[in-house]
């Protein structure tokens, strides 16, 4: 009998031991993004990592993947999707597919300034529109931001609508984004942002348009001579996770990385209104021909109120409202 008893203490403990290993290996999560390594996505990201392996005392270690290493903006949501990856950021109009309300988010001259992008955000509407995507198998944990939207291209300054005419212009596959610009008389040309600069460089198309930051971040003053200071819309990023991953955790690590996601994505907030402001000097210097005063109100005619209409017509006109009535 006692030969038998020390067995199973033995056993018990062995037992104890394999459980205690088990308990202290970290989950290892990756996470990828499309933006150039010198973009505030990807110095939130690390701060992200940082405070999930802090917060999680060591039960969560992330590895961030930045400049679309792990696939471009299509793929990532996908392997998200399929919980190939476990977190993903990308721009918000490559969920529109699968959540079609948060096109909302796209409209052109929707925001009055990013105080009120904030507050809805951060706000009712934001968490309504981040449950959108649950349908899709996908968990929002935050949205970060991506910024104004501002025009660049090769062949001629753009100072007013009529200078857009016939001009092949890169855009993402929203189709507030496609409208607005078939409305302008260019031709709107959907593709992912990590085929972009060799869109540009190759002539494939004309311009594109993005906020200053990541035209300095990726570059693309190396292939595009004018910019435009027309920010006609404001672009969001979903920070997203696969659902039935995020609903495997216990509630303690769900809260804290929801938590942690909101306070990041805050903190990406500030780092990239900050970014813009030196990012247009620095493209000056490096040669781009930059159009600041431009009639904002002669595009706005154009193509607030005909794209707008197509969202109301599909949703009503209480979600667009809802933004509106958002005081910062």
């Amino acid at each position: 009998m006692a030969l038998t008893r020390r067995t199973v203490l033995a056993g018990a403990a062995l037992a104890a031991v394999a459980s205690g290993v088990r308990a202290q290996t970290p989950m290892r999560w990756r996470f990828a993004h499309p933006h150039p390594e010198s973009d505030s996505w990807h110095k939130a990201a690390l701060r992200f990592a940082e405070l999930m392996k802090e917060r999680s005392k060591g039960r969560v270690e992330i590895q961030v993947f930045g400049g679309g290493v792990l696939g471009n903006d299509p793929t990532m949501v996908n392997a998200v999707r399929g919980g190939s990856l476990d977190i993903g950021l990308t721009g918000n109009p490559y969920f529109t597919g699968m959540a079609p309300k948060l096109n909302v988010l796209d409209l052109p001259f929707l925001f009055r300034d990013r105080k009120h992008v904030a507050a809805v955000l951060d706000g009712p509407v934001g968490d309504e529109l981040r449950r959108e995507l649950e349908g899709s198998s996908l968990k929002a944990l935050a949205t970060w931001d991506i910024g104004w939207r501002n025009l660049t291209n090769n062949r001629r300054p753009i100072r007013g609508p009529d200078d857009l005419k016939g001009l092949k212009i890169r855009t993402t596959p929203n189709p507030a984004h496609i409208k607005a610009f078939q409305l302008l008389g260019a031709v709107p040309t959907p593709m992912a942002f990590t085929e972009l600069f060799t869109a540009l460089e190759m002539g494939s198309v004309d311009g594109q348009e993005n906020p200053v930051t990541l035209i300095l971040n990726a570059k693309f003053f190396e292939v595009q001579k004018h910019l435009t200071m027309s920010q006609h819309a404001f672009t969001t990023g979903p920070l997203i996770m696969n659902k039935a991953k995020y609903d495997a955790l216990p509630p303690d690590l769900q809260k804290i990385l929801v938590d942690t996601a909101r306070e990041t994505a805050r903190l990406q907030w500030a780092m990239n209104a900050d970014a813009e402001a030196t990012s247009l000097a620095e493209l000056k210097s490096k040669g781009m021909q930059v159009v600041e005063s431009i009639d904002r109100e002669a595009f706005r005619k154009i193509v607030a109120d005909a794209v707008r209409k197509d969202f109301v017509e599909k949703f009503g006109p209480e979600l667009a409202a809802r933004i509106d009535a958002t005081s910062a």
